[in-house]
């Protein structure tokens, strides 16, 4: 039984359906309030308790693990855990009809659980197999879902309802949530601790930044899941002949 991603998807949802009550009670009213966020008062409080693990326990943990485990160790682990990650990543390139995309992911993990010890060495980078971002959130974005408002998910930050949806999704879809549970919670603790060490320094840019963090964090965020959404739309030219009554014949 894989109780963890069940649990997970049952907090996504209970959180989901917390934020619906708090709409309907009218949380989020105000003449200022940005229209892609209009639960942002639960939100910000969500945000707060975010803030205050990660101040007080993932910051400290993690830079006692840039101290204690040496970089070329840390390197490896980051390795193994993205090696995963392309598993997601490739169903989701297939889901959307990027075969290419979705094969290169394929010969990604491939070459990297063999050659690469499971993933711990890098070998597909330097072979020129690139690698690729993708979730089940943008899947359901390729196919016209709505985003949905913006929403703060205890101890996992930034989303929103779409990708809350997603998140659950690709859980299912990853390596992880099949392993024995002990060993899963184990692999998903260092995955966290691992993530969490590499992103210290962005913490401080983001400190000295932001008078909002906020603001700056959401703001972030929704521009750039809309920047990937966009990012394979085809380009468009203007219609410089619209109004003159003439079509400008097609070229040969």
């Amino acid at each position: 039984m894989h109780t963890y991603p069940r649990r997970l998807i049952r907090t996504i949802l209970r959180t989901t359906a917390a934020c619906v009550l708090a709409a309907t009670a009218g949380c989020a009213t105000g003449p200022d309030r940005n229209p892609a966020d209009p639960l942002e008062p639960l939100n910000r409080a969500t945000w707060r308790f975010n803030d205050t693990v990660d101040r007080n326990i993932a910051q400290p943990v993690a830079r006692g693990y840039n101290r204690v485990v040496p970089r070329p160790i840390r390197t490896g682990i980051a390795n193994f855990f993205a090696n995963l990650g392309t598993v997601p990543v490739m169903l989701n390139n297939f889901a959307q009809l990027r075969f290419a995309d979705g094969m290169s992911d394929l010969m990604r993990f491939a070459l990297n659980s063999t050659f690469g010890l499971l993933g711990v060495l890098d070998i597909a980078t330097p072979a020129g197999i690139p690698t690729h971002d993708q979730d089940f959130g943008l899947t359901l974005g390729h196919y016209g879902v709505a985003s949905g408002p913006y929403l703060v998910l205890p101890l996992f930050g930034p989303s929103t309802f779409r990708d809350a949806a997603g998140f659950g999704v690709d859980q299912y879809a990853s390596p992880t949530s099949y392993a024995e549970p002990r060993a899963r919670n184990v692999m998903w603790g260092v995955n966290f601790v691992s993530t969490r060490a590499r992103f210290l320094n962005a913490t401080d840019l983001l400190e000295e930044a932001a008078l909002d963090k906020y603001l700056f964090v959401r703001d972030a965020y929704l521009a750039r899941r809309q920047s990937k959404l966009d990012e394979d739309k085809p380009e468009t030219l203007p219609d410089y002949e619209a109004g003159q009554g003439t079509t400008a014949p097609k070229e040969k």
